[in-house]
């Protein structure tokens, strides 16, 4: 017996299990951990549970009034007239709204209103202006929808700020008089003050004192999505000095029902619920509530603003119900991702909201949740092991497939039947972690050395291209196969100037010092380095494996060189007196990807359409000034994981087809850039509208705002040209480079 469990010890099978065992334990102490990048993954599931899950039915109680295009286009830009939203209001309310809840806020002075007018007038024209037949109470709008604001059931909207720097940024002059709910708070023995169980806002942007002031009730709209951008849950309470404040969705509700009262419960884990009415809201720790969407944008009523001010809209259509005045508008920005969609109307949000609480149809994460994970994790593991250790393979495929199975529908039941969310995560990761690891333990001794094709070849080819012949011998063939793949090209700024300066030994050098730095960021980044022209590189991503979101990994390279050269220039200072500036190309699509060239001579590279255009990209990169350019494929590729700057639309040489070119950077250097992003956009908004004048203006301001003479020195002369030499009516604003 002695013996047995000594041989069982050495073994491979206790290998096996220890192996298993271990990995579990340490799978549970990811769990607690939680790292950013599983978050996502949980994220990402939850989003396939709802989407599979939700129920489109609705109370049909809220209802959207729409700032469409339709509305701007027939009633102006926003900001509109404040008597003309005292207008919009009452048609609202007599149409019989419950209440209406506006997901804008209005900060500041109506510029439209004629006692304002006149003193603009009289302060800068010197010219005194008189409005014969006007009612003193039209002279100020203000005033005007105040008046209108008083006793009725309108929600002003208005926006927390989450740290001092954005708080002491948006600081308004004079007061702020936003109206805190009627929270009564329920708290445990122990519990957490409201100010820790809730979020804490150190600043609003709130309406103008005097609309405010008039309101019956006002709501913040803040609506912060995770970290991997998507908007799933909303505070529907936060703290702002000492008192407490109901948001936009739940205010309105207030004024609809008439129950002005919250019943907020707090232990010593922070928020545990929240009560309105009959209605028991299950929210996070934070007092966040999961928003259970209905589907993509679209589903509750939309009325178009315009249509109500022209009195086109049937009454039963607003009747008893809760109007929410919000935007579709892509102008307006109040634009959200969702799990159902990348873009939603941020309003509809709220109208959700209320709908959720209505129908007391919620989804919730309940406080037993890591508790199941964990023990569901633990017996995943467990059994994952005791199959793989003591089955023979042919048996393990069935009970792997069936548990994975049966967690996903157990999750979908919980989510369809119960409302509650229960992450099958983690015991994935232990069925995967577990299944894999001890599969190739015991494959191991197994499996043969085969290092033939590698030691072969590996002085000559790349690693890349040794695994791909080892894996796949057939492949080494002169036809390749067309793919999608990311291009780069870099290029040193005026080498060849700069190597007239330098000897033969110190232009080696410097290449060398160069570009290795440049060829271990590509490399790090999952890219291949196809070939050195001179000082430039050409380099791509996805070929000849496959590289996930291989796009924003060219990008990461690209910006990851620019700031290993700030590095470099001090060293080529010193050592060469010189430094050095380099621009970068960027661009995705098909090409044809493989071993090229003769029969007895070859290279893996790639060619095609794409490959030229990408090189024109570089070649721009001293034509508007920027160290980098990227086409309009690579920012919808990218998505919102970079920050973006349109350069101009254009067909390059060799080329009919025009495309949008963008340089781009991180979000980070967007905020340090932020006056000059928003001026530069401006300017070319005027510039694309055929307003010439303004726009050369607007790039001459650029111009001695941030000293890139190339970029704005020429939209001037430009816009000059184009004031001297005007253009059809049709102009697509697309412009022709003749050179490369």
């Amino acid at each position: 017996m002695l013996g047995k469990l000594k041989k069982f010890f050495k073994g491979d099978k206790f290998l096996l299990l220890a192996t298993g065992l271990c990995t579990s334990f340490l799978m549970v102490v990811l769990y607690v951990l939680q790292p950013q990048i599983l978050r996502f993954l949980d994220y990402k599931i939850y989003d396939q549970h709802l989407r599979r899950n939700h129920s489109e039915k609705t109370s049909g109680i809220p209802v959207i009034v729409d700032i469409d295009e339709k509305s701007l286009a027939a009633l102006g830009q926003w900001p509109w007239p404040r008597y003309r939203v005292a207008l919009l209001l009452e048609k609202i309310r007599l149409a019989g709204a419950l209440a209406v809840g506006m997901d804008v806020v209005l900060a500041e002075p109506d510029r439209t209103s004629p006692a304002l007018l006149k003193k603009q007038i009289k302060n800068e024209l010197m010219v005194d202006v008189t409005f014969q037949g006007l009612p003193p109470a039209l002279e100020d709008n203000d005033a005007l929808l105040a008046n209108v604001l008083q006793g009725k059931p309108y929600v002003l909207g208005f926006y927390f700020s989450f740290s001092k720097a954005e708080a002491d940024q948006q600081k308004q002059v004079g007061d702020c008089f936003i109206k805190p709910g009627q929270v009564s708070v329920l708290s445990a023995p122990g519990a957490l003050p409201p100010e820790q169980a809730l979020h804490s806002a150190y600043g609003a942007v709130c309406p103008l004192p005097v609309l405010a002031e008039a309101a019956t009730a006002t709501g913040f709209f803040n609506a912060t999505p995770d970290a991997d951008g998507i908007l799933r849950r909303v505070a529907l309470l936060i703290n702002y000095n000492g008192q407490i404040y109901p948001s936009l969705a739940l205010s309105t509700l207030m004024q609809a029902t008439g129950d002005p009262s919250v019943l907020l419960k707090i232990d010593t884990q922070g928020t545990e619920s929240l009560r309105y009415s009959e209605a028991v809201i299950p929210v996070d720790r934070a007092g966040q509530m999961l928003v259970n969407y209905r589907g993509g944008g679209g589903m509750f009523p939309y009325v178009s603003a315009v249509d109500i001010m022209e009195g086109k809209v049937d009454p039963a259509l607003l009747s008893g119900k809760i109007a929410f005045i919000g935007t579709s508008a892509a102008g307006l920005k109040d634009l959200r991702a969702t799990p159902f969609t990348a873009v939603y109307p941020g309003v509809e949000t709220h109208a959700t909201i209320v709908d959720n609480i209505l129908t007391q149809d919620f989804i919730s994460i309940p406080d037993y949740a890591p508790a199941v994970e964990l023990t569901a994790t633990l017996l995943a593991g467990i059994l994952i092991t005791l199959l793989v250790t003591w089955a023979k393979a042919v048996w393990i495929i069935v009970p792997l497939v069936g548990m994975a199975l049966g967690m996903w529908e157990g999750t979908s039941y919980m989510m369809s039947n119960l409302r509650v969310y229960i992450s099958p995560l983690y015991s994935y990761l232990i069925l995967a972690a577990n299944f894999a690891l001890l599969t190739l333990i015991k494959f191991w001794r197994e499996e043969k050395q085969r290092k033939f094709i590698h030691g072969a070849f590996s002085h000559y080819l790349a690693p890349a291209v040794i695994k791909q012949i080892y894996d796949s011998p057939e492949s080494l063939s002169l036809q390749g196969q067309e793919k999608e793949v990311t291009v780069m090209f870099s290029d040193v700024r005026s080498f060849t100037t700069m190597s007239e300066k330098l000897t033969p030994t110190q232009v080696t050098d410097l290449l060398h010092d160069y570009l290795t730095p440049m060829t271990r960021v590509i490399t790090e980044n999952m890219g291949t380095l196809d070939k050195f022209i001179g000082d430039a590189i050409m380099a791509f991503w996805n070929a000849p494996l496959d590289v996930p979101e291989h796009q924003k990994k060219a990008v990461s390279s690209a910006l990851q060189m620019f700031e290993h050269l700030k590095t470099l220039n001090v060293g080529f200072q010193e050592k060469f007196g010189l430094t050095i500036k380099i621009g970068v190309g960027l661009h995705c699509g098909r090409v044809r990807v493989g071993n090229m060239g003769s029969a007895d001579l070859f290279d893996y590279t790639l060619i095609g359409d794409n490959v030229n255009l990408t090189s024109r990209l570089e070649s721009l990169t001293k034509y508007y000034g920027q160290i980098l350019l990227v086409s309009e494929a690579m920012v919808e590729a990218c998505g919102d994981a970079y920050s973006y700057l349109e350069m101009d639309c254009v067909r390059v040489k060799g080329k009919n087809k025009p495309i949008t070119i963008y340089t781009a950077m991180t979000h980070e250097q967007a905020t340090e850039r932020a006056q000059e992003i928003f001026s530069h956009n401006e300017a070319l908004t005027l510039y694309k509208a055929m307003r010439f004048a303004e726009a050369e203006t607007a790039f001459k301001d650029l111009q001695s705002l941030t000293g890139n003479e190339a970029l704005y020195s020429m939209y001037a002369e430009r816009c000059q040209t184009l004031l001297d030499h005007p253009p059809a009516a049709d102009w697509d604003g697309v412009y022709t480079h003749t050179s490369k």
